[in-house]
């Protein structure tokens, strides 16, 4: 065999070695990487432990959003996903806004904006400052309360804080608010006093009774209700 047959076959067989060799460590990482990915996913191996929750509020339980994550979400902490877990969070009512984020090795990182809550909508949901309904409750609160057809919460809210604009100079406010399904306007006043403000021109009509409630003050009578749904003048109800 001479050298050139000798080297070419040295060759051949370090190119088989090489190649075998790679193969070798291919299916060993293969293998493992097949192996790391069951022992990420087990729940056993890395499971959520801790849900460290933060943020203002009053009305949530840590509990609570603790218990939606816990029944939402199954899997390890590498294979739960955020944006699940997002989702779960916004099942409370209470809660506004959250970011969640996953923190090394087995902790969920829940940030809470809770609602705020400015009136009560149709005596079984709260709104929050944006006109959106949702299913809390408070008790024993000072909220006024509104009234109104489905889909009209942001009408009714809308109108409501016009009110109070005009209002806020003295010493009356709106203590309930009624809105029709025609969209005409009937509030009480936290004196009692109802007024019939229709359905045109509202502001209008409840700035006339600003300016006339002072002359109305003078009778010594009571008064039940004001119509304002006339051109000129009123209609006074005074109670019996």
């Amino acid at each position: 065999m001479n050298e050139a047959t000798r080297h070419e076959s040295k060759l051949r067989k370090e190119t088989t070695w090489g190649v075998g060799f790679l193969l070798c460590v291919f299916i060993g990482l293969i293998i493992g990487g097949t192996a790391l990915t069951k022992w990420m996913v087990d729940e056993q191996q890395v499971p959520i432990s801790s849900v460290e929750i933060s943020g203002q509020y009053t009305y949530i339980q840590d509990r609570d959003i603790s218990r939606l994550i816990a029944n939402d979400i199954s899997g390890s902490f590498f294979s739960a996903d955020i944006n699940d877990i997002h989702s779960a969070v916004l099942k409370h009512p209470w809660v506004y806004q959250a970011s969640v984020r996953k923190k090394w090795p087995n902790t969920i990182q829940v940030y809470l904006v809770e609602q705020t809550p400015v009136a009560i909508w149709n005596d079984d949901l709260l709104l929050n400052a944006e006109g959106v309904p949702f299913a809390g409750t408070i008790a024993q609160t000072e909220l006024p309360l509104l009234f109104g057809p489905n889909g009209a919460e942001k009408t009714a809210l809308s109108g409501y804080k016009a009110m109070q604009m005009i209002l806020s100079t003295g010493t009356l406010a709106v203590d309930n608010l009624v809105l029709s399904e025609r969209f005409a306007w009937q509030v009480q006043l936290n004196n009692g006093i109802k007024l019939n403000l229709g359905r045109q021109e509202f502001i209008n009509r409840l700035q006339r009774f600003i300016n006339l409630y002072p002359l109305l003050q003078q009778d010594e009578r009571v008064i039940n209700y004001v119509d304002l749904r006339y051109d000129t003048g009123v209609a006074v109800g005074w109670q019996v």
